[in-house]
Formats: structure tokens, sequence, C-alpha cells
């Protein structure tokens, strides 16, 4: 999956009980001190938020988040909500209401259930279950239909080979069966796409699209698009991306959220939040790689307030 630089790392000198008081003082009286709200929040890694909205009901009996609430708005209020959860939480949370009421959210089910690893696949289920009282997988089952359906079942079986191997003949044969399933036939048998795109290896993957495109004079993102349409064409391409560029995916995502009139914030927060811990810091290089200019600047551009503030912390 490329490389893994965080922009979060374990802050040094924590104390839990320090920054609940912190936290307290900052919403208590008139006005809010959003400052230091930031600081604690954008400087912390998850984990230790959980300890410090631990520390924070033991000293003043009540929630943090619920506090939050009632002393922020706007996107800064979800931003900083987002963080007081556990990435799992937050894409429990964020895969709910894509789900939740009439219509569903495809997009953001893709690019949730798609890129992430078998771990926080398995947590986010969990999560799931115990934020709402219902299994993932019977919600996805009756959101969805056919192979995009099959697609995002198979993900949620978490059972992707992590390995970092490569079989040089099995790359040979999955390319085989790719293209006896898409080009070759009228009409594309997609249980085997679906089979190959779930279960390898991200390694052996390449392999096998570099493999095709030995033995088909194609790239397999073309042959998707010209294959496939609609959600699963969207689903094995987001799976195609992230095989061979996770962090320049995610730049491309944020890149999308920023273009043109208006903003998609939540794509913004969904990103930063979820991926702080993990690869930010490679994604702000992409970025800076792709457009010629850097993250910060793009956001500072595109957000303001308090919301941008706590943005550009989490970039730091």
């Amino acid at each position: 999956m490329g490389n893994f630089h965080p922009t979060i790392k374990l802050h040094h000198g924590f104390d839990a009980e320090r920054d609940a008081k912190k936290l307290n003082k900052a919403c208590k009286g008139l006005g809010t001190d959003e400052k230091s709200i930031i600081e604690i929040l954008a400087n912390r890694t998850s984990d230790q938020r959980q300890e410090v909205k631990l520390k924070y009901k033991t000293l003043y009996g009540k929630d943090l988040e619920s506090v939050l609430k009632s002393e922020l708005s706007g996107n800064f209020e979800k931003a900083a909500l987002a963080l007081l959860d556990r990435p799992c939480e937050f894409d429990a949370r964020e895969l709910r209401s894509a789900m939740k009421g009439a219509g569903t959210n495809e997009s953001l089910l893709i690019q949730i259930l798609c890129t992430r690893s078998n771990q926080q696949i398995k947590a986010t289920k969990e999560a799931y279950k115990r934020l709402f009282e219902r299994d993932l997988e019977s919600d996805v089952k009756s959101e969805t239909s056919g192979y995009f359906q099959k697609i995002l079942i198979s993900l949620l079986q978490a059972n992707r080979d992590e390995g970092l191997s490569i079989d040089e003949d099995l790359a040979g044969q999955d390319a085989k069966r790719l293209y006896e399933a898409g080009e070759a036939r009228w009409g594309t048998e997609e249980s085997e796409f679906n089979i190959v795109l779930a279960t390898r290896n991200y390694m052996q993957l390449r392999a096998t699209f570099k493999a095709y495109e030995i033995l088909h004079g194609k790239d397999i993102l073309d042959v998707i698009k010209s294959e496939t349409s609609g959600d699963l064409k969207k689903a094995y391409s987001t799976i195609v991306q992230v095989t061979r560029d996770c962090q320049g995916y995610f730049a491309k995502k944020l890149n999308k959220a920023m273009k043109g009139a208006g903003t998609n914030e939540a794509m913004l927060i969904r990103i930063l939040v979820t991926r702080a811990e993990i690869d930010l810091q490679t994604i702000k290089e992409r970025y800076q790689h792709l457009y010629k200019k850097s993250l910060t600047e793009a956001i500072k551009s595109d957000t303001s307030g308090d919301f941008s503030k706590l943005l550009l912390a989490l970039l730091h």
C-alpha cells in the first residue's frame, strides 16, 4: 500500500487529566476557547483522545461530545466530533448515514469499503454493531444489489491476503481469467473480477495488472471502464487505484472535494481524520506532486474559520 507516514504521532508528555481540564476551561463561561480545543484534538492520537474523553467524564460527570456539541457548530463541530470517535466508529457512522433513510450513498460505501484493510473492516463491523445494534453486512445487502452488492460483501469478509509475496504464475493465470471474463466474451463474467480484486494481496494485484497489459496490451482500468458501468465500475476502479497508489487515490479525492464551485467538507473531514495516523504525510506529498501546490494552501483557500484551522492542524 505504499509508504506510511502519518501527521499525528503519539504526543510525548501526554497527560489526559491536564487535557481534560484544559478542554473544560475552554468550554466554560462566556465564549469558547477554540484554539485550545484545536490544539488538543489535532495533536493527540486516537487512543490518547479516548483517554481524554474518559478522564473528562470521570472529572465532570458528563460526555465531552455533548459539551462540544453545545459549544461548537457547523463543519468545525463535525470535524471535532469525528476526532472524538475512533476511526472505526467514525467509519461506522459514515456507513450508517450512507444507508439510512431513502436512497443510498453508494459512493460513500465505495470510498470506505474499497479502501480499508482487513483489520479496519473488522473493527468497523464491530463498531457498527455496538453503535447501532445492526449488522453491517445485512444492511449493505438490503441497500445494494447485483455484482456491486457481491463485491462489497466479498470485501466485508475482510479476507484479503495481506502478505507481500508475488506469485508470477498466478499473476499470469489471473490476467488470463480477467481477460476471458471480460474482453474475450460477450458480456462480462463479473464473479471472476470479484474473486481476483477482493482476495489477492496488493503486490500480487499489481503483478496481475502488469501481466494483463503485457498479454493483452490494455490497461486494466480501461478494461473496467469499457466492460462495466455504474457503481460496479466505480468499485472496481477504486480497488485498482488503491492497489497502484493508495496515497495518490486520496490526494485525488481531496482535490475533487475542493475543485470547482462549492467544497465537499464531509469528504475533507473523512479523509483527513481517518488518514492522519496512517499516511496523511505521504498523501500531502502526493498532492504536491500531482497538483504542483501544497495541500495546506489548497485547504487554506477553500475553507475558513476554526474549521480551516482544525484541518490545517491535522496536516501539520
